[in-house]
């Protein structure tokens, strides 16, 4: 049979407007092909999010190897600031244009492509398994999650899993993922008293609480980094008063606090300090601290090993390049998947990804198929 057109596969699949969360086609397109190429497959549909699972093989199979992606993208924004059609996956000197051709309709195309070729031309003694989600680039909640939860009532399971994400920073193969940091976000409302600016003694000015305790919270260091990580970070994203007279002391104001944190720490720790921190502020300073946290993942790193040496000399293969292992960067649905099993990423350079006129080389997309192709070979060899 003529082998699946990576490069065309993700045309197809940029012209399905699925901007999260919505389907836009994409999920049908994908089940009409691996249906018709021999894999079962089934929507697990929850909320409003639609998500693929499909496997070709024997459930239960010792040797399942996983592939995890989303067709979901981000919104284009301005559309009169875009040179191209955000869905028209237009080609111009060997690049493809188009909202998700970067991140990550491409990878997506590209194990599809490479999981159908191989269990056509070498059918596997084992499982082919592609988890597919439409809620990566929203909240997260009904997307990979729903599909592991649905393989645990089901019974499915992987023996590995490789999630397509760009993870490459400047070179084709030249980062892979072996792990990522937690994510947490902290909301603070401080709340005083509202006066007038001239008699400040018959107010409290929550300003300066809040400032004082964002000053303490970003001036502190969490740790200097681990083994396989970078130092954690604190990042002060918003300080909003929202207070247009320059005569009134206001009542509240709010401020929000993004921190990625390694494996020296757990959400619950980093959360407990930041409310230490702001029942300190509350205290000295005599006003209310309201604090909304939300953990989006832990830390996790799956050790190196025989699953990151096979995707590393298959990048090397196909690259000449021996590939970073990092765990720098986001969050990605990895951070699901490694409750599950053993998970490492690897995809595209991720320069233009979520920019307006992102854009992938189309010979990327090539050599992306070849090196997934590669690393099923060499799993089930």
């Amino acid at each position: 049979m003529t082998p699946i057109d990576p490069a065309k596969l993700t045309a197809d699949l940029v012209r399905c407007a699925s901007v999260t969360p919505t389907e836009g086609g994409a999920l049908v397109l994908l089940q009409a092909l691996l249906e018709d190429a021999g894999f079962t497959c089934w929507r697990v549909d929850r909320g409003k999010v639609a998500n693929l699972y499909a496997r070709w093989g024997a459930k239960g199979h010792s040797r399942t190897f996983g592939f995890n992606g989303h067709t979901d993208v981000v919104p284009i924004g301005n559309i009169d600031d875009w040179t191209h059609d955000p869905f028209g996956a237009e080609i111009v000197d060997g690049v493809m244009y188009g909202r998700g051709t970067t991140d990550m309709k491409s990878g997506v195309a590209a194990f599809a492509a490479a999981a159908i070729d191989f269990v056509r031309e070498t059918p596997p003694d084992g499982s082919v398994v592609l988890a597919i989600t439409g809620d990566e680039e929203g909240d997260a909640v009904d997307g990979t999650i729903a599909l592991l939860d649905w393989m645990d009532t089901e019974g499915e399971q992987l023996s590995v899993c490789l999630v397509g994400e760009p993870t490459c920073p400047n070179e084709m193969g030249d980062m892979m993922k072996i792990g990522r940091r937690g994510s947490l976000t902290a909301w603070f409302t401080v709340t005083g008293k509202q006066g007038h600016a001239a008699y400040p003694h018959r107010a409290n000015n929550p300003i300066p609480a809040l400032a004082r305790m964002i000053d303490r919270i970003a001036s502190h260091q969490l740790d200097q980094g681990s083994d396989h990580f970078d130092a954690s970070t604190i990042a002060v994203v918003t300080l909003d008063t929202g207070n247009p007279a320059t005569n009134v002391i206001p009542a509240q104001t709010k401020a929000t606090v993004n921190i990625r944190f390694n494996d020296l720490h757990t959400g619950a720790d980093v959360s407990d300090w930041l409310r230490q921190e702001a029942a300190k502020a509350a205290e000295e300073f005599g006003v209310q601290i309201d604090t909304e946290i939300k953990i989006s993942g832990e830390s996790f790193i799956t050790p190196p090993g025989d699953l990151s040496a096979l995707v590393s000399s298959a990048v090397q293969a196909e690259t000449n390049r021996v590939p970073e292992m990092s765990t720098s960067g986001g969050t990605s649905d990895a951070r699901f998947v490694k409750n599950h099993c053993p998970v490492v990423e690897f995809g595209l350079v991720g320069k233009s990804m979520h920019q307006v006129d992102e854009h992938v080389e189309v010979a990327h997309i090539h050599q992306l198929k070849n090196i997934y192709s590669r690393i099923l070979r060499d799993y089930f060899a």
